[in-house]
């Protein structure tokens, strides 16, 4: 995305698992839809047009992403939704089909078979350092949203707006509730292993939310250079790149002037997933211009925030990433449910009492609905009605469900995914 100014581009990435149509058991089959070269040689990416397919970590999950960065989401949902057809056309023929949801809720992460293909070489260095045959690693699926910026000015207003945002993110977009076959206390499971699946090295992950850092230097400093130090005795060969290593819930690539955010669990179809990422941006933008605290109408939140517009981005930067990161695991654990009574955090969305962090998403939709496509105010209005898919899921299953009562209600979650629509709202 280099040279492409704030808000001028962004690219999204889902990643779904292959599953057993039967059983659901996972299925290391990644290499039936990615194909083969006009000489039988296993690829491991490929294009259709403007979306790209590609392997992970993992064989039995597969990549969907933008190909090429975009300027709009008209279509866009439609067009992931194709290709995912034509993978699970492709996966038919093995009796296999994708399924979505960030976490699989009975598979054995010790079963997993690393891609045995490209960069086989930097996946068994992974493992070697931290075992992967973690749910930390094996059984993780979301959905990445990529934003453009050009320089340290543009990156560090688009940094303190996602700091602020990452810890909301569970309390719109968790799908994870299960994992070994029960409840696991945590709304957003996925994002509860994410965050110890590198304790082995904590420098690569910190706390999640990333450091108050807003510029290349300072980002360099307190992040790249402890990253580095850190996995050096480990990384004898020098494969893998601090870029890649670095696993904060949102991480810099200046390397294509980009900001990732990669806390998002996968939904159940790619036009949720586009309406969470189209409400990401909204936001985001809201963040940055003050839209939020010119609205605002508490008098406390009024109080809370500065009233230049220099002084106010000078203000969200200074928000402490500890506190922030135990925001995190709040929502982590209760999703929408979550109660948030800080009151300079709320006040940044123009709010002022204690309030649930779903009561937060509903008041942002309300201020920046506009911004979304018509498509997705439509399925984001009916997700926020629902509550998270995960809290959707566990009002279906309950703690402990038999093993035929998940092989049920995921088969529905697959159909979902074949269908393109919601879970649990009737159309």
């Amino acid at each position: 995305m280099s040279n492409y100014k704030l808000w001028e581009r962004f690219g999204v990435e889902m990643e779904f698992m292959i599953v057993d149509r039967d059983t659901l058991n996972v299925l290391p089959r990644a290499d039936v839809p990615l194909g083969k070269d006009k000489d039988g040689n296993q690829l491991s990416d490929i294009e259709y047009d403007d979306i790209g397919l590609s392997n992970e970590l993992v064989s039995h999950v597969l990549e969907f992403k933008c190909a090429h960065p975009k300027s709009t989401f008209d279509g866009l949902g439609k067009r992931f939704f194709h290709e995912i057809r034509r993978a699970n056309k492709k996966l038919e023929k093995i009796n296999a089909m994708l399924l979505p949801s960030a976490c699989h809720p009975f598979m054995d992460p010790a079963e997993m078979q690393l891609w045995p293909y490209d960069c086989l070489d930097i996946y068994q260095t992974y493992d070697r350092i931290f075992n992967c045959k973690g749910h930390g690693w094996a059984n993780l699926q979301s959905t990445h949203l990529n934003l453009s910026f050009d320089g340290d000015e543009e990156f560090g207003e688009l940094h303190a707006a996602i700091r602020l945002l990452l810890p909301l993110i569970p309390a719109i977009a968790a799908s994870s509730p299960y994992l070994d076959s029960k409840y696991t206390g945590y709304r957003d499971a996925r994002i509860n292993v994410y965050r110890h699946n590198q304790d082995k090295v904590p420098e690569i992950t910190g706390q999640v939310i990333p450091e108050q850092a807003y510029s290349y230097d300072e980002y360099n400093k307190q992040i790249f250079d402890k990253v580095k130090k850190a996995i050096a005795p480990y990384d004898t060969e020098h494969l893998l790149n601090h870029f890649f290593l670095n696993s904060r819930g949102a991480i810099a690539r200046f390397d294509r002037g980009a900001i990732e955010i990669r806390l998002v669990d996968i939904q159940e179809c790619p036009n949720a997933d586009i309406a969470i990422v189209e409400l990401e941006i909204a936001t985001l933008k809201a963040i940055v211009n003050g839209k939020f605290a010119a609205s605002r109408e508490n008098a406390s939140a009024a109080n809370s925030v500065p009233h230049t517009l220099k002084e106010y981005r000078e203000f969200l930067r200074n928000f402490d990433t500890a506190r922030l990161a135990e925001l995190l695991v709040k929502t982590t654990k209760d999703a929408e449910n979550a109660v948030i009574d800080w009151p300079e955090f709320l006040a940044v969305f123009g709010m002022g009492e204690a309030c649930t962090a779903g009561d937060i998403w509903k008041h942002i939709y309300s201020v920046v609905k506009n911004d979304l496509t018509e498509v997705s105010q439509g399925f984001m209005e009916k997700m926020l009605e629902r509550g998270t898919l995960s809290s959707a899921l566990y009002k279906a299953l309950g703690d402990a469900p038999a093993h035929e009562a998940f092989v049920t209600e995921y088969k529905k979650l697959a159909d979902c995914l074949a269908h393109n629509r919601l879970y649990g709202i009737n159309e």
